[in-house]
C-alpha cells in the first residue's frame, strides 16, 4: 500500500514537472514564433520602406500621414560592384524644410559632408553653416545652401548627383552618396520615440509667422517633443528678445540631439519603435543609394552601426549678405575629414577661392 502510494506520488511529480516544461516551453516557443514574425514584419516594412528610399521618379507633392516626403532622387538601377569593405564609405547628408508654409524654397538648412570608416566605425561629420559663401563657376555665388534647390529645380532626376558632385569637387573628394531628409521626419522620430530629455542651455524664442515657425524653449532641463526638438537643433536667431546662437553653438546640440537619438533607438523601447520608425523613414528620405546596399546595411547594422562620432564644425564670420569660413580653421577641418580618404594634399589656393575667401581678403 505504502509502495504504491510513493508511485502515485512519483508520477503526479513527473506529470506536474512536464506540465512546467511544457509551459515553458509553450512560453519560449510563442516568443521565438512573436521574434521571428517582428522580424519578418520588420523585413517586410525595410523592403517597402527602401523601394520609396530609392525609388526612382518625384514622389507625390503630399501624402495622408503627418509628414510630406522629401522631392525627387535617382537610384542605381545597376547591380552593385564588389567593394572593398574596408574602403571608407563618403556620403553628403542634406536635411530640407519641406514643410507647407515653408515657401517650398527646399534650400538644405542641414549640409553635412560624412566619412565612415569601416574598420574604426567612426563618422567624421563636418557641418558647413547654411550661409556660407561657396562659389560655381556655373551660376556663381551663393549661399551653401542654395545649391540642392537650383539643381532640384533645373533637373529632378539628377538633383542628387548635381548637388554631390559639385559639394565633391569643392571639399576636394569623392562623395558616393547623398542622402536627403526632410525636417518633418526627425520630429516623427522624436515622438516615436516617446522624446528626449535635454538641458536646454538658455531661453530660445522666435517667431516666423511666413512659415510657421514657433520656438518657445525655456532654459532648463526639458523633455522636449518631436517639433521642440527640431527647435532645439534650428534656432539660431531671436525676434522676441532672447540670446542668439551661434553655428557653433547649433552644430554642438546637433550632435547632442544625434546621440541622444541613436542612444534611444539601441535601447530596448527603441527596437521595438523599429518598425514604425523605418514607416516614417521611407516616407521622408531620398537618396542614390541602392536598395540592395541598404538593405545589405540594414541586416548588418549591428556590425555597422558606428562607434564613435566627431563633428567637425567650421568657424565663419559672418559680413551680410554671407558668412565666410576662417581660412585656417576650413584647411584644418577639411584635411581631418579627408585623412581617412588618403587623398593627396588639398589645393589651398582652389579651396579659398570656392568658399570665397580669396576676395575676401
Amino acid at each position: 500500500m505504502e509502495e504504491r502510494s510513493k508511485r502515485r506520488k512519483a508520477q503526479r511529480s513527473k506529470k506536474r514537472t512536464r506540465k512546467t516544461l511544457l509551459s515553458i516551453s509553450a512560453i519560449l516557443g510563442t516568443c521565438l514564433i512573436a521574434g521571428a514574425v517582428y522580424a519578418g514584419t520588420l523585413y517586410f516594412k525595410a523592403e517597402r520602406a527602401l523601394d520609396r528610399i530609392s525609388a526612382s521618379g518625384t514622389p507625390p507633392a503630399e501624402t495622408a500621414g503627418p509628414a510630406s516626403p522629401v522631392p525627387g532622387a535617382s537610384a542605381d538601377a545597376e547591380a552593385p560592384e564588389e567593394k572593398d569593405e574596408n574602403k571608407p564609405l563618403t556620403f553628403l547628408l542634406a536635411g530640407v524644410d519641406n514643410r507647407s508654409g515653408s515657401g517650398g524654397t527646399l534650400n538644405t538648412d542641414v549640409l553635412m559632408p560624412v566619412v565612415y570608416e569601416p574598420v574604426t566605425r567612426k563618422l567624421s561629420i563636418l557641418s558647413i553653416p547654411r550661409d556660407l559663401r561657396i562659389t560655381s563657376r556655373e551660376i556663381g555665388s551663393h549661399k551653401a545652401n542654395y545649391y540642392y534647390a537650383y539643381y532640384y529645380a533645373h533637373n529632378k532626376d539628377e538633383d542628387l548627383s548635381k548637388t554631390r558632385e559639385f559639394y565633391g569637387s569643392i571639399l576636394q573628394m569623392d562623395i558616393e552618396h547623398m542622402i536627403l531628409i526632410n525636417f518633418a521626419a526627425f520630429s516623427s522620430i522624436v515622438d516615436e520615440l516617446g522624446g528626449l530629455d535635454i538641458n536646454v542651455p538658455m531661453d530660445m524664442r522666435y517667431v516666423d509667422n511666413a512659415d510657421g515657425t514657433n520656438i518657445d524653449l525655456k532654459k532648463g532641463m526639458q523633455h522636449l517633443s518631436g517639433k521642440e526638438a527640431l527647435d532645439f537643433v534650428r534656432y539660431r536667431k531671436s525676434n522676441r528678445g532672447t540670446a542668439e546662437s551661434s553655428d557653433f553653438s547649433r552644430n554642438e546640440r546637433q550632435q547632442e540631439v544625434l546621440n541622444l537619438i541613436l542612444d534611444k533607438l539601441d535601447s530596448v523601447s527603441g527596437i521595438a519603435k523599429w518598425g514604425e520608425i523605418i514607416d516614417i523613414l521611407g516616407d521622408n528620405i531620398r537618396t542614390d543609394i541602392s536598395k540592395d546596399q541598404l538593405m545589405s546595411w540594414i541586416l548588418n547594422y549591428n556590425s555597422m552601426k558606428p562607434a564613435s562620432s566627431e563633428l567637425l564644425t567650421l568657424e565663419s564670420e559672418w559680413k551680410s549678405p554671407y558668412a565666410y569660413a576662417n581660412e585656417e580653421d576650413l584647411v584644418e577641418k577639411l584635411q581631418n575629414l579627408r585623412t581617412p580618404l588618403g587623398l593627396p594634399a588639398l589645393d589651398t589656393q582652389e579651396l579659398l577661392h570656392d568658399f570665397g575667401i580669396t576676395e575676401l581678403n
